[in-house]
């Protein structure tokens, strides 16, 4: 009998868990919280959007990138369909995003930890695992309490990102005991902060926004934003903020450049021109911005509301246009860890192998957020989560 610990009851756990489980496997799932799953139920504000139709390893970043498209091949994402379709979720797709069609979170959990109980394996809930060791190769956890002994060990702990979840990054920990590298944990998916924020708080808009480093044009993303007391924070600033933490951590300027204009193809300019007639630029903004918004961004051109276009000098004419198409703002920071989905960096994947397998500890292996593997918002994590969890799983079952 092989005797397998698997260290996070979240998504990857529990995944992992369901696949290596055989009748010659023992499985037993530590879980630090009083139950399973407690990530899960947030993701996609409790819809939980658990795969994306969209596989494109765009869509997936590393710091060594070419090892992702030998996970996310069209196999094993047929593979994750099925698995799910086999514990009887029905879900429905929206976009390209898929839910499950009672859009909540807890019918995938409470489907995973079903699936799992009627295999036998054992969830020890409210469990911290404080150490993990290997002696005479026989991994120990907790060697100073309970001193539990398994042939196999899984991490699937999660990164730093929603600690109040239980995610506190001692994954990280053990696996730097067994000689593993890190690269830098930074929080991912979240809001921004802006060295001054505008005075619009409460806004939501559709813009294109650009994020720049040192100057250097990095990636642009078009989706609605909200303007916050701090910053800024929507979809289209979660899939750039990996880049503002990692610019950040590196003493980089990092810029963010907005379009509250994006429907314009033409040149802004001339569009003014012929839209403007005699009206004041107050009424003209009011035709296309939320009030707030084109009068914070009046103030901030020191225009005066009342005036028309015609009567603007040449000068504040132009200004507008910047502020309308190019709106600059320096980006301070991001809203941490605890409003992070998920978090940059990790394992290296470079001391993994194929079957997320640690190259320097035979039976060791990683899974989910524990890996330095982030996917953009709209169930990419999830898929990394579902992909490793099967991997993993799948190798130990078959492994002797």
């Amino acid at each position: 009998m092989k005797h397998v610990a698997i260290i996070g009851g979240g998504a990857s756990g529990l995944v992992t868990a369901i696949e290596a489980k055989t009748k010659d496997t023992d499985v037993v799932v530590f879980e630090r919280n009083p139950q399973v799953g407690k990530k899960l139920l947030l993701t996609g504000n409790g819809k939980c959007n658990f795969w994306n139709e969209d596989q494109s390893i765009f869509h997936y970043h590393s710091v060594i990138e070419s090892p992702i498209e030998n996970w996310i091949t069209k196999e094993r994402q047929k593979e994750v369909l099925a698995f799910f379709q086999n514990l009887g979720i029905v879900w429905k797709e929206k976009n390209g995003y898929d839910y499950p069609f009672s859009n909540q979170a807890i019918s995938i959990r409470n489907a995973l930890e079903e699936k799992a109980r009627q295999l036998g394996i054992q969830i020890q809930t409210d469990f911290l695992v404080e150490e993990v060791i290997k002696e005479n190769n026989v991994f120990v956890v907790n060697p100073k309490k309970e001193h539990f002994t398994f042939d196999v060990v899984v991490l699937a702990t999660g990164s730093k990102a929603i600690p109040k979840t239980g995610s506190t990054g001692d994954g990280y920990r053990f696996a730097k005991n067994f000689g593993h590298s890190l690269v830098e944990s930074l929080p991912s998916l979240v809001p921004l902060v802006l060295e001054k924020a505008l005075d619009a708080s409460g806004v939501r808009t559709d813009v294109k926004v650009s994020i720049y480093e040192d100057g250097k044009f990095l990636r642009e993303e078009e989706g609605e934003l909200q303007i916050t007391d701090y910053g800024v924070s929507g979809i289209c600033v979660f899939l750039l903020s990996r880049y503002a933490s990692i610019g950040l951590s590196k003493e980089k300027k990092m810029t963010l450049e907005i379009n509250f204009i994006p429907f314009l193809k033409e040149d802004a300019y001339t569009w003014m021109e012929s839209i403007s007639g005699n009206r004041s630029i107050s009424s003209v903004l009011d035709g296309f911005l939320n009030y707030k918004l084109g009068n914070a961004l009046l103030k901030l051109c020191h225009i005066n509301p009342e005036k028309t276009w015609k009567n603007l000098e040449k000068e504040k004419q132009l200004d507008l246009i910047e502020h309308l198409t190019c709106f600059k703002a320096k980006i301070q920071g991001t809203l941490g860890y605890e409003n992070a989905q998920v978090c940059v960096g990790g394992i290296p994947l470079s001391e993994v192998t194929d079957s997320f397998e640690s190259k320097f500890v035979p039976n060791l292996y990683f899974t989910g957020e524990l890996l330095d593997l982030d996917g953009d918002c709209g169930g990419y994590n999830l898929g990394i989560a579902w992909i490793s969890g099967m991997t993993v799983g799948q190798k130990i079952a078959e492994k002797r």
